[in-house]
């Protein structure tokens, strides 16, 4: 008797994680690409040098980056490489903040809170979301042979 594995379900509240990250992304991209110098020096605390700091370049991908983990809500299963596109660039958006903003700002408070939060606390439930899609996926793929 062949016995198939039960069926891995993608629940909706998966959806809107990824729904809220992106929207949240594009929403912290935002201030970067439009309030950028404003938004560096209230992260710095009023403190630091921004001669150089490119906020409006971060703003411009970390928009780019949300925009495609919004995308990958509305069929997460199919879209699978735009939730594995959307870590990638979650994790280049936290190096690039790490390296290009943080030794001119200093770490306090305010940019630790946009590193850990806005950055690197999303991808736990992105690379939960992703790895939940493959299961479906395969799992599709499996039962039509």
């Amino acid at each position: 008797m062949d016995q198939k594995a039960p069926f891995p379900i993608f629940p909706m509240h998966f959806r809107g994680l990824l729904l809220l990250a992106g929207m949240y992304t594009i929403a912290w991209s935002a201030f970067f690409k439009w309030f950028g110098p404003t938004l560096v020096n209230w992260l710095s605390m009023g403190q630091g040098s921004f001669e150089g700091l490119s906020a409006s370049y971060y703003g411009t991908f970390g928009l780019l980056v949300g925009l495609v983990i919004f995308v990958s809500a509305f069929y997460p299963v199919s879209w699978i490489y735009l939730i594995g596109a959307g870590i990638i660039g979650k994790i280049m958006l936290a190096l690039w903040f790490s390296f290009g903003f943080l030794p001119n700002i200093g770490w306090n408070k305010r940019s630790g809170f946009h590193l850990i939060f806005n950055e690197l606390i999303w991808l736990v439930p992105m690379i939960l979301i992703l790895l939940r899609a493959k299961a479906v996926k395969k799992y599709l793929i499996q039962s039509e042979k």
